[in-house]
């Protein structure tokens, strides 16, 4: 979070600068940027950003601090990996919820346990259908709740890590892949076609690029340059279904063309202790409203989510430009060049733009998907 709010402060220190923020009154603060920063508000907005108290301790009782708060519900126990029940807070501040508890069960990342689950009317709503699910999902005679979002999935080329450090390895192996292909194999079509750099036509500052097109015969021609015709490159994944097909598609593609690469698939536990050091691998990312956001928290230089290690100053720069433009449409213009800087990089197979989907009984009312995957729960009620 320090680094999202670098225009306020240092990122070292974790302070802000004097000046900074002012208090103007007793509801209102005066935020005094060095330089324009869009973001700074979306980032406050972003799931990591979830406030606690001033005096929170991370060694402390964790659910009994998260009950310091002004939610809906309150915790009233919770078993890591097994159930976590909420109550009815009363008094809340926009009206009472309208259900008197809620159980939040952990079935694992296979849906099997997801579907018994609904079989046996152990549960009313899941958090998220997988693509692999749906159908199945919906034979169960289910009610089903679609958003287009800007979830994604990137599989990503580490610059630090030989040979990824050479941009022709990296464009051989993105010119090898077809993106229409992977929305089909990975999601089932579910979703909206990427292109290699991050950005989709939901964010308002979007600049449509020409369609990217796979190439083998330049793909194979960059990797002969590179001398690594003859490479075995090992792609990895985590083990669940989407994230996983995505990824089994991208590795036959690629053998398709020529290349030789090892598929490693680890469970969740392992892959995510070193997700931003591997070579080569696939990770999940999370909607958020702004392209420029995405960007500045993925591919700028030094960021700690920078998992492809790239730095490029003048990526960098050309970004920071577009940061500073609060109209979507000037800022368009300058993303042309933060696109394409990105997407000619290599650093990057983006394949799809996914629908977020989440499945309920008939008996759920005010329930449906959310782009960013949150879970709004006190205007829900069940029909008896």
């Amino acid at each position: 979070m320090a680094a999202r709010f670098a225009s306020l402060g240092n990122p070292e220190t974790k302070k802000a600068r004097d000046g900074a923020i002012e208090i103007v009154d007793d509801h209102t603060v005066k935020l005094n940027l060095p330089a324009p920063d869009i973001t700074l508000i979306a980032a406050m907005t972003d799931y990591p950003a979830l406030i606690v108290h001033h005096g929170f301790d991370p060694n402390g009782d964790i659910v009994e601090q998260f009950n310091n708060g002004t939610g809906p519900y309150r915790i009233e126990s919770a078993e890591v990996g097994i159930k976590v029940r909420f109550v009815r807070r009363e008094g809340y501040w926009d009206g009472d919820a309208y259900l008197d508890a809620v159980e939040f069960l952990d079935y694992g990342e296979e849906f099997a346990g997801q579907v018994s689950a609904f079989e046996s009317e152990e549960v009313d709503v899941n958090e998220s259908t997988s693509a692999a699910a749906v159908e199945l999902f919906d034979s169960l005679g289910l009610v089903r709740s679609d958003v287009a979002t800007a979830a994604t999935l990137v599989c990503r080329f580490n610059h630090a890590n030989p040979p990824f450090d050479d941009q022709r390895v990296r464009r051989a192996l993105q010119l090898a892949v077809d993106n229409n292909v992977l929305l089909e194999l990975g999601v089932n079509g579910l979703g909206v076609v990427a292109e290699n750099h991050h950005v989709g036509p939901m964010h308002e500052e979007y600049f449509a690029l020409p369609p990217f097109k796979r190439d083998i015969e330049q793909s194979k021609a960059l990797l002969a340059e590179a001398g690594k015709t003859d490479h075995e490159f090992e792609l990895i994944s985590i083990d669940d279904d989407w994230r996983k097909n995505t990824t089994d598609a991208i590795a036959s593609q690629m053998r398709q063309a020529g290349i030789n690469v090892k598929r490693t698939v680890l469970p969740g536990a392992t892959f995510w202790n070193d997700w931003t050091k591997y070579p080569a691998s696939t990770t999940n990312w999370n909607p958020r409203p702004l392209g420029v956001q995405i960007l500045a928290l993925a591919y700028r230089s030094g960021e700690a989510w920078n998992e492809a290690a790239m730095a490029d100053p003048e990526f960098d720069a050309a970004l920071a430009e577009a940061m500073k433009i609060p109209d979507a449409k000037k800022r368009s213009k300058a993303m042309e060049k933060v696109e394409k800087i990105l997407q000619d990089s290599g650093t990057l197979i983006q394949p799809y733009w996914r629908l977020e989907t989440r499945h309920m009984t008939d008996k759920v009312r005010g329930m449906k998907a959310h782009q960013a995957q949150e879970i709004h729960l006190d205007k829900v009620w069940l029909d008896t």
